[in-house]
């Protein structure tokens, strides 16, 4: 990676976010893309809106004339949205595609849902791939996770005539906005205890059922009342919907389990809580990461330039605005090699 910087004179290896947009932990991306390979990929966590896959089925549309049978790699692919957009386009014509994650998790979903995709496991930052060994290289919210020097990797592997298209976090755009609210929902419902509290209240609970002194289970029903609030303040201020719907889900399934307690069973309630306790965390670090990797204009301006000097042409690079939305919802990039 220094190698490739060095050799394109980037002003990318000194920009201010660079030390803090490292690639984060990849435990929270495993434990968010297990269990998602049964979801579609534009359902399943990231941005929903049906622009982004408008803007890659616009894409894909738009240059497969030029590209017949490509080698395209998409970086940091997660569960496939990309994948899907390109599946679609070439279903009748014989394609090179790989996808790239460092989750070994989200690239387990992939090969089991597109098992003519090839997978690979790796960092974004440091691509194991010869230099110009892809048409197309593409990715959706991904490749910044890795630090923004990152996206000069991506370029590396562009070969000549090819094409680089990315969709970047926008800092203060739609997304990011919603990012920083989820990783406050998060990080409130951390602090609160509520998840640790609830677990000692129904260890408690489920003994009184057994006949066991109520004063435990009545001081642990009384220590979740604050942690209940919390709750409720968070909802109350971003929505139902906030974090994924963790929150409300928490609240609601806590409270229907407490009100017929006698009807389940200890060791399923508790194991529960433990896996939420870890998603929790889990989100809460992804959130972290996603509002690191958000881009600001000045930052964008430093990309367009990097990727000039490297020999591309930049054919589009704009923020993509939805109507009705005042802020935007990504940064486009494309360019050609």
């Amino acid at each position: 990676m220094i190698v490739i910087l060095a050799f394109c004179h980037s002003p990318l290896y000194t920009m201010s976010k660079q030390a803090n947009n490292r690639s984060p932990q990849t435990d929270s991306w495993n434990t968010y893309w297990q269990g998602t390979g049964d979801t579609g990929a534009f359902a399943s966590g990231g941005a929903s809106h049906p622009a982004i896959r408008e803007f890659w089925v616009s894409f894909f549309q738009t240059i497969k004339a030029d590209y017949k049978n490509p080698a395209i790699i998409d970086i940091a692919s997660g569960n496939g949205a990309v994948l899907e957009s390109i599946l679609d386009a070439y279903s009748k014509q014989d394609i090179k595609l790989t996808s790239l994650d460092i989750s070994a998790a989200a690239i387990e979903n992939i090969s089991q849902r597109f098992p003519s995709v090839n997978g690979l496991v790796a960092d974004a930052a440091e691509v194991p791939l010869e230099s110009g060994s892809f048409d197309i290289v593409t990715s959706q919210f991904g490749v910044e996770y890795a630090g923004q020097e990152a996206i000069l990797e991506a370029a590396r592997l562009v070969a000549d005539g090819g094409q680089l298209a990315l969709l970047l976090h926008a800092d203060s755009g739609s997304i990011h906005e919603e990012c920083l609210q989820s990783l406050d929902a998060a990080e409130r419902t951390q602090a609160c205890h509520f998840i640790p509290v609830a677990m000692n209240m129904f260890d408690a609970g489920f003994k009184a059922v057994r006949g066991a002194d109520r004063t435990a289970y009545d001081a642990a029903a009384k220590e979740l009342a604050p942690a209940i609030a919390e709750l409720e303040s968070i909802m109350k201020q971003y929505g139902l919907h906030v974090a994924g719907d963790t929150v409300s889900r928490l609240y609601n399934d806590v409270g229907q389990i407490h009100q017929r307690i006698q009807h389940y069973e200890p060791d399923d309630v508790l194991g529960w809580l433990k896996k939420m306790d870890a998603e929790v965390n889990a989100y809460a670090e992804r959130m972290a990461s996603m509002s690191r990797a958000a881009i600001d204009n000045d930052d964008f301006t430093q990309v367009k330039t990097s990727l000039s000097n490297c020999g591309f042409s930049i054919q589009h690079a704009e923020a993509l605005l939805i109507p009705g939305q005042e802020l935007p919802m990504a940064w486009i990039l494309i360019a050609n090699k």
